[in-house]
């Protein structure tokens, strides 16, 4: 690859310019070059005066500076508009970022990407529909792009990581943070075995308005963007609206009505989004890429679990559980931990259980 240009690094990294900053410079004077060279009269016009100042201060060099010496650490690149293998789907998209701060597999950006994205708060039945989807889809050949947030994200991410397609998460902060610091051991992996992209100059930390702008490259990499299990209020419902602007296919997965992380998949399943219950499905919708994996030798089914029948699909306290089976709590208990050991039941707050399985 290229070296970088500082002018290009000076522009993109210089607060307060940001994207539609960058391009208007550009669009003005012709190059990074110009731009930069330009008096701070000449360029107040155009990204306001604290900016104007700012690109010619020491700070920006320091910023420059930084970003081409982390550059240098195996595994680290920095990505421009400028070269040949910035996604061009995201080049396309509104407000695309003039520069990428990568670490990990480079070559990921030019595999079909599907974004997977979700509540925060998700319920254990949430994140293992994260995992299994994201697995799968991985398996058929799509790179799964996420936050790195709690819940869904990281749900998707470990999913996906087993497989050659991988996954990529778009982060809020500078590349040198974690966020949040429990997901520190996935974000190691993911740069092992997959790629982290930031937008964000080094050292910058999770401030709330960096999240949306996150969120608009992970709906402009992608295909099409699924999201798992949302509330109302979600951040990941932005990732699906910026996703419908885009024109990608969006689709949710839907959940109980009594679930408040799963309204927000039914407000946008009401606004339009695709209902999809299974890979199949989200395969129907923004296409195949290869043959299905074969399908692995099938093992002996679990014992049949009356407790289970017992339980239904939504979160249950081990006493009703007890009524219902005419059982003792402390017999019933004794079930449930063998059955959470199992993976087919996982406790849920409220001190309720929520059936994780088919049988």
């Amino acid at each position: 690859m290229s070296p970088t240009p500082r002018a290009w690094l000076r522009l993109a990294l210089t607060p307060g310019i940001g994207p539609v900053g960058f391009l208007k410079l550009i669009e003005a004077f012709g190059s990074a070059d110009a731009a930069a060279s330009a008096r701070p009269a000449q360029t107040e016009k155009l990204i306001g005066r604290e900016a104007a100042e700012a690109l010619h201060g020491d700070a920006a060099a320091e910023s420059v500076d930084a970003a081409l010496a982390w550059s240098m650490g195996e595994g680290c690149h920095l990505i421009t508009l400028l070269d040949e293998d910035y996604p061009p789907q995201l080049a396309e998209a509104a407000s695309p970022p003039p520069l990428l701060f990568a670490r990990g597999r480079r070559e990921l950006l030019a595999r079909p990407m599907l974004a997977m994205v979700g509540s925060r708060a998700a319920t254990a039945q949430g994140k293992r529909n994260a995992e299994d989807f994201a697995a799968a889809l991985a398996a058929h050949g799509y790179t799964i792009v996420s936050g790195l947030a709690s819940g869904i994200d990281a749900a998707a991410h470990q999913g996906a990581l087993a497989h050659p397609a991988s996954t990529i998460a778009v982060i809020g902060t500078g590349i040198d943070r974690v966020y949040p610091a429990s997901n520190r051991q996935l974000a190691h992996q993911i740069a092992e075995r997959g790629l982290i992209l930031s937008e964000f100059a080094l050292g910058i930390g999770p401030l709330a308005g960096n999240f949306p702008r996150r969120n608009r490259i992970i709906a402009g990499l992608a295909r099409g963007c699924l999201v798992v299990e949302a509330g109302t209020a979600s951040g990941s419902l932005i990732s699906a609206r910026l996703a419908m602007e885009n024109n990608r296919e969006v689709m949710a997965i839907p959940g109980s009505i009594h679930n408040p992380q799963a309204r927000g998949c039914h407000r946008l399943i009401k606004d339009g989004a695709r209902l999809v219950e299974s890979v199949d499905e989200v395969l129907d919708e923004v296409g195949r890429l290869s043959a299905a994996p074969s399908a692995p030798a099938a093992s002996a089914p679990p014992p049949a679990s009356p407790l289970l029948d017992a339980m239904g699909w939504e979160p249950v306290l081990a006493d009703a559980l007890a009524d219902a089976v005419g059982l003792t709590s402390g017999e019933v208990y004794a079930m449930l931990l063998e059955l959470e050991l199992d993976g087919r039941v996982a406790s849920v707050a409220g001190g309720r259980f929520q059936r994780l399985a088919q049988n």
